[in-house]
């Protein structure tokens, strides 16, 4: 189906063809009419099918011009690079529109988006942190809310934003359209459906769990990081297919170690960014990625959902992901679109778990391959790496209930003992020297 198909207004169909997009993809389809119908909808497919066009081009179709001041439509998404984008693919879609689209996440100056909000928007993105605080301020009015959209609200969880999440709906009006969508489906995520949503539809194109078609796996299996390294730099220095790299790693301390080490033997061609790093800087390091400045991205999984960077030739999992559903939004960051993309995965002796309950989820197994010849085997472990030892004395022996004492009743020491205290003897009434009472006559008779 064509874009031309889906019967959109002129000012949507300018739009879509000032971006040259020509056929929708399967989820986009079937999305369209249940959101365009105002029912609840639970959407689920693979990462990189256009999941984002999929509930923005039906909100965008039904969406008049407005003076009210109150946001109309509410996205809620996980992570400050998702509603950046979120807020541009929403402006380029309505550029021949008068709506007025704003994002909010924390990190930023909660004044100045408080202004921003006080001026007037019709659709308002953000996390749901920042923007459960500006309702709490007063200055947000969710009243007017008809549509309510929650965009990868299995990686919310993660991200411990259920609370936050829960009370934002709480505080939704309760006759609106709600309409989610993921590529996975958690436990929590149906607790949540079951809820707040009302008889949703659910638009299933990709079983949860399903890995992108024409994303290529394989795996080695590495004894520790250094020899992790070792392959990495193997890899990247053999492969010339790999001309667009996105590393991920399991935390920010190891993505920083590992930035430093390989970017001396790719100085200015590689980037590294998680959670600790400024806004400014993230959003800098994401860009110089896309344009191509930067050949490799060093990151922790808060850019493992959503974010659509073209061109990722692969995707290293430099640790192997505990969560099996992040090793699926991991890969999804290639092979998007029409085209191809190739993930490999280093797996250590203990991520072997991990591996088998991502190999359970996608009801298949991961290829592996032997190790290259030319990579260095290391005997070094890092401290993370090294078994830790209990501090708990085992050689302590227990004293026994026995003659020589033990159990309830034991004998006394210290000064608790009799043998130990000083004995007092009584000697009677303490003698006192008699008054003379002469002395004190004479004393008398003289004044």
């Amino acid at each position: 189906m064509t874009f031309d198909e889906l019967k959109l207004n002129k000012f949507i169909l300018n739009a879509i063809n000032d971006l040259e997009f020509i056929n929708v993809t399967p989820i986009q389809e079937q999305a369209f009419p249940v959101i365009g119908a105002g029912k609840d909808m639970i959407g689920i497919a693979q990462t990189g099918t256009g999941k984002t066009l999929a509930y923005l081009l039906p909100i965008l179709q039904n969406l008049n011009f407005s003076k009210q001041y109150e946001p109309r439509v509410l996205i809620i998404v996980p992570t400050r690079e998702l509603v950046a984008q979120v807020v541009e693919e929403a402006k380029t879609l309505s550029k021949y529109q008068s709506l007025r689209i704003l994002g909010v996440y924390g990190g930023a100056n909660i004044n100045t988006q408080k202004q921003y909000v006080n001026e007037g928007v019709d659709i308002l993105v953000g996390t749901p942190g920042r923007v459960y605080d500006l309702a709490l301020s007063g200055v947000l009015k969710l009243k007017a809310i008809q549509k309510f959209v929650i965009d990868e609200v299995d990686e919310m969880l993660d991200l411990g934003f259920r609370p936050q999440l829960t009370r934002l709906m709480d505080l939704l009006p309760p006759r609106r359209q709600n309409v989610m969508l993921s590529a996975t489906i958690t436990d929590e995520v149906e607790e949540i459906i079951k809820t707040f949503f009302r008889q949703p539809i659910k638009v299933e194109i990709a079983k949860t769990g399903t890995p992108a078609d024409k994303v290529t796996q394989r795996a080695y299996h590495v004894p520790n990081f250094f020899t992790k390294v070792n392959l990495l730099e193997y890899l990247l220095g053999n492969e010339p297919e790999m001309e667009k790299v996105l590393i991920f790693v399991r935390n920010k301390k190891l993505a920083d170690r590992l930035f430093e080490m390989i970017e001396k033997l790719f100085p200015e061609k590689v980037g590294v960014i998680h959670s600790n790093k400024s806004q400014n800087y993230r959003f800098r390091m994401v860009d110089e990625f896309d344009e191509g400045k930067l050949k490799i991205l060093v990151a922790t999984d808060i850019i493992a959902r959503g974010l659509d960077i073209k061109g990722i030739t692969h995707i290293i999992n430099f640790d192997t992901p505990e969560i099996p559903e992040e090793y699926i939004h991991r890969i999804g960051r290639t092979g998007r679109a029409d085209e191809k993309g190739l993930a490999i995965t280093f797996i250590n002796e203990v991520e072997q778990e991990y591996q088998m309950m991502i190999e359970e989820l996608m009801k298949k197994p991961i290829p592996l391959e032997p190790m290259p010849e030319e990579v260095k085997i290391s005997d070094i472990f890092t401290e993370e790496e090294k078994p830790k030892l209990s501090t708990k004395n085992y050689f302590v022996t227990k004293k026994t209930n026995d003659a020589s004492g033990g159990g309830a009743f034991h004998e006394k020491v210290g000064i608790n003992n009799p043998a130990n205290q000083t004995k007092k003897v009584h000697r009677g009434p303490k003698k006192t020297k008699p008054v003379n009472r002469g002395r004190l006559k004479k004393k008398f008779r003289k004044k």
